[in-house]
C-alpha cells in the first residue's frame, strides 16, 4: 500500500506511521516551574542527537507543563523508564491540572539530582540531568501554526545505578528499558535480543 500524509488515507483503522517509527526510546522527563511544582511526564518522541557533548531531544504535542516548566527554569531530567516503572510511567500520562504532581499520581518517590533542580524518579536505574538550550517549533510544510515543539538539552550529569555497570559497561539490557512502538504497543530490551556488530574500517 501507500498513502499521502496529508490526506491520511490510509484506509487503516489506526495511523501507521507511529508503528513504522519503532521501537523509540521513551523520554520520562522532569520538570520544575519557576514556583518549584513538579511535572513528570513520558515522551515517546525522544532521543540522543549528540554525542560530544552529549545532547537529547524530545517533542512535545503541544506547549504542555514539560515544556513551560523547562522553559521557565531551563533544566530537566530524563529518567530511564525501565520494565518494572511501566504502570507508573504509564500513570504519569494523566493529564492532571497544572502543578498537580504526577509523581505523586504515580506513587513515586523521589530523590535530588546533582546539578540540576528537578529531581529525578528514585527508582529509576539511570536519569540524564539537563540544561535547557532551545525550544524549536516544528513549523510544518504549509507554514501553518505549529502543534509540536522540539525541546533540546544538554545532559550535564549522568546517574547510573552502579548494579548495572558491569566489567566497566552498562548491562542496557539487564535494566530492561522500555521503548514505544505504535497503538497501545511497548518493546523491552533484554539479553535474549540482545547482539553486537562491529562496525566495518573505510
Amino acid at each position: 500500500m501507500f498513502y499521502e500524509t496529508a490526506t491520511n488515507a490510509h484506509g487503516l483503522p489506526h495511523d501507521p506511521f507511529k508503528a513504522i517509527v519503532t521501537p523509540r526510546p521513551i523520554g520520562w522527563i522532569t520538570a520544575m516551574s519557576a514556583e518549584g511544582a513538579i511535572n513528570l511526564s513520558p515522551y515517546s518522541f525522544f532521543n540522543a542527537v549528540s554525542e560530544r557533548p552529549p545532547m537529547v531531544a524530545f517533542s512535545s504535542n503541544g506547549r504542555k507543563d514539560a515544556v513551560t516548566f523547562i522553559e521557565e527554569t531551563g533544566e530537566f531530567v530524563c529518567n530511564l523508564a525501565t520494565y518494572d516503572l511501566r504502570d507508573a510511567m504509564n500513570l504519569t500520562s494523566a493529564t492532571l491540572p497544572r502543578g498537580e504532581s504526577e509523581m505523586i499520581h504515580a506513587g513515586l518517590a523521589s530523590t535530588p539530582s546533582r546539578m540540576v533542580k528537578p529531581p529525578r524518579v528514585a527508582d529509576a536505574l539511570a536519569a540524564l540531568e539537563c540544561k535547557w538550550l532551545r525550544t524549536i517549533p516544528l513549523v510544518p510544510l504549509d507554514g501553518g501554526e505549529p502543534s509540536n515543539y522540539l525541546v533540546i538539552g544538554q545532559v550535564v550529569g549522568i546517574f547510573i545505578d552502579d548494579r548495572f555497570i558491569v566489567d566497566g559497561l552498562v548491562d542496557t539490557a539487564a535494566m530492561q528499558p522500555i521503548a514505544r512502538s505504535g497503538y497501545r504497543d511497548y518493546f523491552v530490551a533484554t539479553e535474549a535480543t540482545k547482539f553486537s556488530i562491529t562496525r566495518p574500517g573505510g
